[in-house]
């Protein structure tokens, strides 16, 4: 059953715009839902703050590489925030230096994130989307201009 999925902004810099889907089912975003599950939770609140810090630098510089863990498979642009520590991951599309969409993420308690039923759901369901994007895009649809997706607004994205 496909799940419908809109685009929202979270964050934008004069480097970059975060954004972050959200489904259809309850209108919050992907990244809403992991701030509500982590922001106030004391065993992994370090972890939290490394995933927040990562995002204020990423705010600040822009999606450079190196703030990202390359996940996913190898034709596609899923990525871990923070790189390196912590059992915490926040997943997302690493879309260009200016475009990231936030997904969800959770605590990687297995070695990889195949493992984990959870984890797993969040990463396809990006890489779905991104797939979707990649089409919208290629249409005309969605137009990708430096850090701004234009068109995505009036779109449902069925993934």
């Amino acid at each position: 059953m496909k799940k419908k999925t809109s685009l929202d902004i979270i964050a934008q810099s004069e480097k970059i715009c975060l954004y972050s889907i959200s489904f259809e089912i309850d209108g919050t975003t992907e990244f809403e839902k992991f701030v509500a599950d982590f922001e106030m939770n004391a065993t992994y609140n370090k972890d939290y703050q490394r995933i927040i810090a990562a995002l204020q630098a990423i705010l600040k510089h822009g999606a450079l590489e190196r703030f990202f863990r390359p996940e996913g498979k190898i034709t596609d642009k899923v990525a871990a925030i923070p790189l390196e520590g912590g059992k915490l991951r926040l997943y997302c599309l690493r879309l260009s230096e200016q475009i990231v969409i936030l997904g969800n993420g959770g605590v990687k308690a297995t070695a990889t994130y195949e493992e984990d039923p959870k984890l797993y759901g969040y990463v396809m369901d990006l890489q779905r989307f991104e797939q979707i994007l990649v089409e919208k895009v290629n249409k005309g649809y969605v137009r990708i201009e430096e850090k701004n997706l234009n068109g995505f607004e009036d779109i449902t994205f069925e993934i």
